[in-house]
């Protein structure tokens, strides 16, 4: 940073004058089309956001910065330099003044576009990039010295960010796979334990019909399978919650009967065989063929068949009974009669203890990991926002 320091102070002591892209750079979109990619084609060929394909001819064999005209308005920036081509809807900022570093004008533009198409906006939203907006939008041209410096900083520490997040994404991976290792090793049992389907040890029950109408905003949770899913990857139903009146819980759970505290909800649909314990005895109803209740047994612990659900062995067995389906199900026939392992409640209660006790350990470095990694991101756009702030040449 000193160096940098020296060379504003050197080179630009009263400030940097700000041009319009439209004063620097060609800007224009591609003539292309997506029928004419191709897998085998040995150049790139945007399409749009993060989507690349390839083609086998190209369009421009240049230094630019690339822009999607739709989706991911502000936010994906592409930086090439090269044989490229592009669709009809992605623009491409090539440079012809020779006093901008590409490169600089990437990151100032990687911070500060987005900012700028939203507050020349109309309404909340943007859905398309037109060919103004990127001409209007003004970068600040220091010496190209002050440029490359700055380049040189921010390549640095992009480096050791993307490091540090493979860093700690290779960590939670093997703690993962140990975790998995040790769970499956745990949960494999020979002839020397009792099978019971689990039909055999309990009930199993679907909910009565609740139509979408019936729906509040508040009341007695209604879970979907939605919920459940995103309760097991422990992050927000990006649905939102819902909920029914008491009154028709209390209608409905009369018919099909209610749930309990260490009852397993199970999903049934979409993405299936995915299990949430119900963690008390307070009122609680569940969408009908996306989920189905299968209640507390004496007979085994819910955390152990809750481990035992994830485990390889069972994900295999229900991959078996279901892979002919185009809609995959788990039924209450199919829940009857899936076979498990009944060791006695002593081992059962080991088991559970050591599992739990490692998923809190991956839990804890799942959680960690985004943590870390938005950390680093908030002090890379902190340092990046004061590298790329400059006095405007009065």
């Amino acid at each position: 940073m000193n160096k940098l320091n020296d060379l504003i102070c050197k080179l630009c002591p009263d400030g940097v004058e700000f041009r319009k892209v439209k004063e620097l750079a060609e800007v224009g979109t591609g003539s292309s089309n997506r029928n004419e990619s191709s897998e085998e084609g040995l150049f790139p060929f945007f399409v749009r956001s993060q989507y690349i394909e390839r083609m086998d001819s190209y369009e421009y064999d240049e230094e630019a910065i690339i822009i999607p005209g739709e989706g991911g308005i502000g936010d994906i920036f592409h930086y090439v330099n090269g044989k490229y081509a592009l669709h009809q809807r992605v623009y491409r900022i090539h440079f012809i003044e020779d006093n901008i570093n590409v490169r600089f004008a990437f990151y100032y533009f990687s911070a500060y576009f987005k900012p700028f198409i939203m507050k020349k906006a109309v309404t909340a939203t943007v859905t398309s990039i037109r060919k103004p907006m990127i001409e209007d939008f003004a970068i600040p041209v220091p010496p190209l010295p002050v440029q490359s410096e700055i380049v040189r900083i921010l390549d640095n520490f992009t480096e050791l960010t993307a490091e540090l997040t493979a860093e700690l994404t290779a960590e939670l991976t093997a703690r993962k796979k140990q975790y998995e290792y040790y769970r499956d090793e745990l949960l494999t049992f020979g002839k020397d334990v009792e099978w019971k389907t689990i039909g055999e040890i309990t009930r199993i029950f679907s909910a009565s019909r609740v139509h979408r109408n019936e729906w509040t905003s508040e009341g007695v949770p209604f879970f979907r399978s939605s919920d459940v899913i995103s309760t097991f990857n422990g992050v927000d139903n990006s649905r939102g919650r819902a909920y029914i009146s008491f009154e028709l819980y209390e209608e409905l759970a009369a018919k099909s009967g209610k749930i309990h505290n260490d009852d397993i909800l199970i999903t049934g649909g979409g993405t299936i065989g995915i299990p949430y314990i119900v963690p008390n005895d307070d009122p609680l109803y569940f969408k009908d063929a996306d989920l189905l209740c299968i209640q507390q047994s004496s007979q085994v612990n819910s955390r152990f068949l809750y481990h035992y659900f994830l485990s390889t062995k069972f994900r295999k067995y229900l991959g078996n009974i279901t892979h002919d389906a185009t809609i995959a199900h788990y039924t209450i026939s199919q829940i009857s009669t899936t076979p498990i392992p009944v060791p006695p409640l002593v081992v059962q209660e080991h088991i559970v203890s050591l599992l739990d006790r490692f998923d809190i350990l991956c839990n804890d470095i799942t959680t960690g990991l985004p943590a870390e990694i938005d950390a680093r991101q908030k002090q890379y756009e902190y340092y990046r926002d004061k590298l790329l702030t400059f006095k405007e040449l009065s």
